[in-house]
């Protein structure tokens, strides 16, 4: 928190300094730019009186004329320069993106996957960033069409525990096994074409509505298109748009509400089709009516498929096959609601946090 805190007071004196050096570029230069021009002026006018350089009125004006013409483009090279120098750090940032080494590799003799057919298996699984294990020991075992959700305070090892499914980050100790093999044994591209994911913030494209819901689809149709939105409660919002599903969204979905934009992300996975859903706080930051309407989608989408929900709100899972409750990187907990209930443990002191909240 406090790294946070440094970061972020380091950021903001460093954007302070640069606009307001942005800002006074542009008047120092009109300042220095008419001070030129007054004093060429009063020199000039000191020589045409005098008669002893044989500089006449009308050549002087004319010099004047040339010299203000210039004056300008000269101007404009202060603005270039800055823009290339931007420019060069965003190259240089562009590149660090570029350069950075992959972690996750694909083993040479990797076999393709089409198709999910029975389990997956979390077997003795810890994981760490840098020094310290987030995850310790995870035994988990998310049987075909089950759904599972994970609850816990925040900084537990929820989502850290969902990114290691579609190998963001590969294990520290243990295995993950799809199928009964390791999934670090199959291609990257093929395994990961299992999944579809809807996470607490969406990541949409400065596109039309078609294009960030088809994202990554060749050839798609636009009747497939409407159907994943009515699916997901966005046809009819969708619809009110001048260009419907050919209606620019803005950057990131900038002319969206936040449950809009949730319901577009939750049409690009029904769209998918995968096998897999990870949904990772999905309505977290959503108002109590979006939360109803996006809530309805996901329990479409959810439908007889195998899903794993990172639940910020008890009251979306109880009807989970299995509760799992972590707490510090570890599995403490696990159960139906009901169960879990009665054990009047972590998973009970959530439930009466959020009731009595």
């Amino acid at each position: 928190g406090e790294r946070f805190k440094n970061s972020n007071r380091l950021y903001t004196r460093l954007m302070t300094n640069l606009f307001r050096r942005r800002s006074s570029a542009s008047p120092i230069t009109e300042f220095l730019g008419s001070i030129i021009m007054v004093a060429i002026m009063w020199y000039g006018a000191l020589l045409v009186l005098s008669h002893q350089t044989g500089l006449t009125a009308e050549a002087f004006i004319a010099y004047i004329l040339i010299f203000s013409q210039i004056i300008s483009p000269a101007k404009g090279l202060s603005s270039a320069y800055y823009n290339i120098q931007n420019g060069l750090a965003s190259i240089e940032r562009i590149n660090e993106v570029m350069d950075a080494d992959n972690k996750i590799i694909e083993k040479a003799n990797a076999i393709p996957i089409k198709q999910f057919k029975s389990d997956i298996e979390y077997k003795n699984v810890s994981f760490k960033y840098e020094k310290d294990l987030v995850l310790k020991n995870i035994n988990l075992k998310i049987k075909k069409g089950q759904m599972i959700a994970l609850v816990g305070q925040s900084g537990s090892g929820k989502t850290t525990l969902v990114d290691l499914l579609p190998r963001f980050f590969d294990v520290t100790e243990g295995q993950i096994r799809l199928d009964g093999k390791p999934i670090d044994e199959y291609k990257i591209k093929d395994y990961r074409s299992l999944y579809g994911i809807v996470n607490q913030e969406p990541i949409l494209f400065n596109d039309t509505f078609f294009n960030n819901i088809a994202f990554g689809a060749n050839n798609a149709k636009i009747e497939d298109v409407i159907k994943a939105a009515k699916i997901a409660n966005a046809y009819d919002f969708i619809m009110q748009y001048p260009n419907n599903f050919y209606t620019n969204i803005g950057d990131r979905g900038s002319k969206l509400s936040g449950g809009q934009r949730q319901r577009i992300s939750i049409a690009r996975a029904v769209f998918k089709n995968p096998p897999i859903l990870i949904l990772d706080e999905a309505t977290s930051s959503l108002d109590s009516e979006s939360e109803k309407l996006v809530q309805d989608a996901l329990d479409k989408l959810m439908k007889n498929r195998t899903s794993v929900v990172v639940a910020h709100r008890l009251s979306t899972i109880f009807n989970a096959d299995e509760i799992i409750v972590m707490h510090e990187g570890e599995i403490v907990e696990r159960g139906k609601h009901l169960e879990l209930l009665e054990k009047n443990g972590y998973y009970k002191k959530l439930y009466d946090l959020q009731l009595f909240s």
